[in-house]
């Protein structure tokens, strides 16, 4: 992953820093630390337990943090529930060099269906989204939002072409248009023009709405793998 500095430098993200503060200010900061604190404390308990699962799966570490890019171009550690063997690039790389459909999967969507790096204790985090939770302190640290366009690393984000300037307008979101749209069951085309949308008509209501559609596409398990 590139250094924040030398991120700054590339030619979408000289053409988007500036002073402007990140869409929704004020009212949609308030909403996210007051719904982030709220969610901690209720949530309290299933962080023990999945902690203690993580860990007790095969004793490695129980985060996660893997640097993604946020506001203005700022990058920052995306904190999850470890769900991949430590050794994950190393099973990775094997698996694709070996695999050309998963390599054309991966290469265009930066995902796979069957991630080889994935522990059986992480496949069911992923499939009810319960590792992104910790995301919930990156909201209180003002790292992400309630609601955004999903974290991507720099790879990712010169897929948005010129829609990257949208992406880079607000914080990056625990949930999001395109989480409750299909998520991976969608082209990263889709993806992107979801995020372009939501910044461009952003509103708190709109907010409301997609942490209401949250819940069922998480109980559903849509396009969550």
């Amino acid at each position: 992953m590139k250094s924040a500095t030398r991120s700054a430098s590339s030619p979408f993200f000289s053409s988007s820093i500036s002073g402007a503060p990140p869409v929704g200010g004020i009212s949609k900061r308030s909403f996210d630390i007051l719904v982030a604190l709220a969610a901690l404390i209720v949530l309290s308990p299933i962080f023990m337990l999945i902690m203690a699962l993580v860990k007790m799966s095969d004793g490695g570490k129980v985060f996660y943090g893997h640097r993604r890019i946020g506001y203005n171009g700022s990058s920052f550690r995306c904190l999850k529930f470890r769900t991949m063997a430590e050794n994950g690039d190393a099973l990775l790389h094997a698996y694709l060099e070996g695999n050309p459909t998963a390599y054309e999967e991966w290469r265009t969507t930066r995902k796979l269906q069957h991630d080889p790096r994935v522990t059986v204790v992480g496949t069911v985090l992923r499939k009810l989204s319960l590792d992104e939770l910790p995301q919930l302190i990156n909201i209180v640290r003002g790292e992400m939002s309630l609601v955004g366009p999903r974290p991507v690393v720099e790879d990712e984000l010169e897929l948005y072409e010129a829609s990257a300037v949208y992406y880079l307008q607000t914080r990056p979101g625990l949930t999001g248009l395109w989480q409750v749209s299909g998520r991976n069951d969608v082209s990263y085309a889709s993806r992107v023009a979801f995020d372009t949308h939501y910044v461009r008509n952003w509103s708190l209501t709109r907010d409301l709405v997609i942490v209401a559609r949250t819940i069922p596409a998480v109980c559903l398990s849509r396009g969550s793998y």
